[in-house]
C-alpha cells in the first residue's frame, strides 16, 4: 500500500518514524524515563533537514503523533491516580495538613486548566501535577480539553527547538544533536531555576 493514511507511504521505512515517536513519547509520558521533548525535537529537526521526497518525515505529522502519544501518556497517569484515590491521596499528602490538601483541591477547581497546562510545561511538573489532579478527583471533563491544550503547545514547543536547530545546520545528524541538546539545556535551566525557588 503506497497511498497510506494522510498521504503517507508507509511502505516507505522512513515512515516507521512516526510510529517510533509516537510510542517514545506515550512511553515517556507514563514512564518518565525516556526524555520526551529530545524525541519531539530530533524528529522536527529532520523533518525541516530533510530531502524531500518518500524519505522525509512530515513536521506535521509529527506534531500530530506527538500530541496524541503526549495526551494518552497524560490520561493514562490522571486515569491511574484517580483509580487508585485512597493511595494517590496518601501520596500527595504526606506531611501536608488537612487544610493543605483542601487548598490544593479548591486551587484546581478554580485554576485546573493553568495548572495543567504549567505542569507540563515545567520540567519534572507534569506526573505530580497528574496525581494531584487525580488523587483530588478533578473531572474528566475539565482534565482533557486542559490535557489537550498542553500537550499541544508542549509538542509546539519542544518542535520549535528542533526547527531551529534543522534551520541553522543543513546535516541532519548535526540539527538532530542541537536539538538534543537544547532540550537537556532547558530541562537543566529549569530544574535549576526549581530548585533555587525551593530554597527562597
Amino acid at each position: 500500500m503506497t497511498g497510506g493514511l494522510v498521504g503517507v507511504d508507509w511502505t516507505d521505512p522512513a515512515s516507521l518514524g512516526y510510529p517510533v515517536v509516537f510510542g517514545g513519547v506515550l512511553l515517556g509520558s507514563i514512564v518518565p524515563v525516556v526524555p520526551t521533548g529530545a524525541i519531539v525535537s530530533a524528529a522536527a529537526a529532520l523533518a525541516v533537514t530533510g530531502t524531500g521526497g518518500p524519505g522525509r518525515l512530515s513536521l506535521t505529522l509529527v506534531l500530530l503523533v506527538s500530541v496524541a502519544g503526549a495526551l494518552i501518556g497524560d490520561l493514562v497517569t490522571f486515569g491511574a491516580a484517580k483509580l487508585g484515590s485512597p493511595a494517590a491521596v496518601r501520596l500527595i499528602a504526606r506531611g501536608q495538613p488537612p487544610e493543605r490538601i483542601e487548598a490544593m483541591r479548591e486551587r484546581f477547581a478554580r485554576r485546573g486548566l493553568l495548572l495543567v497546562v504549567v505542569g507540563r510545561l515545567v520540567p519534572a511538573g507534569r506526573i505530580p501535577v497528574l496525581l494531584a489532579a487525580g488523587a483530588l478527583d478533578h473531572p474528566w471533563r475539565r482534565l482533557v480539553p486542559a490535557a489537550l491544550l498542553a500537550c499541544v503547545l508542549w509538542a509546539v514547543a519542544y518542535a520549535l527547538l528542533g526547527i531551529v536547530s534543522g534551520g541553522l545546520f543543513d546535516s541532519p545528524l548535526v540539527a538532530v544533536l542541537v536539538a538534543t541538546a537544547l532540550v537537556f539545556a532547558v530541562a537543566a535551566a529549569g530544574a535549576l531555576v526549581s530548585r533555587l525557588r525551593s530554597r527562597t
